[in-house]
């Protein structure tokens, strides 16, 4: 039966973060390496490794999150490793090298405890989304694991002049340099997007990445209300 199941055994660790299948996260834990997770992603863990749930160092940022995207985190530390995930979805993994990344809140897995981070307001798409867009901005070098309702694509903006345009539920992250502006959508079926009535999407330009999911954002983040 070992033999059967040799293909599922956990690899030689290879980097601090790193995908176990497309479905898991396995992070090298180690004094000093603290952590930030979803709370209640651990599947299993190998080693010594404590939890503190809603850390009071990150207590204001996580409830500024929380207003904007429901997602509260916990900090992980110690030795040994650390195998997370969400539900099934895919997981990617970003090590970022003195850059930045913004991410949608619902689709943060986990990331160094050392990153600059914090919940921003996305400038420019209040009157489209009521009380606005929130996003958790990551900054500086250091690991950052993200899920995604299926294999993402990762568009390049900075290919051509034309803007790039993303349904608001499928977006997952985005280069913080792109400018964004909100378009709204009048027909009763757009184009991109499920949702009937008034829509939007959220149009990109200059020079940077967005992440798509090929499956849309349940929570319906940024449709029209009224």
């Amino acid at each position: 039966m070992n033999q059967q199941l040799a293909g599922y055994a956990p690899t030689p660790v290879a980097a601090r973060m790193e995908n176990h299948g497309r479905h898991m996260l396995k992070v090298a834990m180690a004094s000093g390496q603290d952590l930030f997770a979803r709370t209640g992603s651990v599947v299993a863990y190998e080693g010594f490794v404590q939890y503190e749930p809603n850390p009071p160092a990150v207590r204001q940022i996580a409830s500024q999150w929380v207003t904007g995207e429901g997602a509260p985190v916990m900090k992980c530390s110690g030795d040994g490793l650390l195998y997370l995930a969400d539900y099934g979805a895919d997981v990617v993994v970003i090590n970022l090298d003195n850059d930045a990344l913004s991410v949608n809140g619902t689709n943060v897995l986990a990331f160094d405890a050392h990153l600059q981070w914090g919940a921003e307001r996305v400038k420019g798409m209040a009157k489209f989304a009521g009380q606005g867009l929130w996003n958790v901005q990551f900054a500086g070098t250091g690991w950052v694991a993200l899920t995604s309702r299926g294999t993402p694509i990762v568009v390049d903006c900075g290919r051509g002049e034309d803007e790039t345009y993303v349904d608001p539920d499928a977006l997952v992250a985005w280069s913080p340099t792109l400018k964004v502006k909100g378009k709204r959508s009048f027909k009763a079926s757009s184009l991109i997007g499920r949702g009937s009535g008034e829509a939007y999407q959220m149009a990109f330009s200059g020079q940077g990445i967005v992440v798509v999911q090929p499956s849309e954002d349940s929570t319906d983040r940024l449709r029209i209300r009224g």
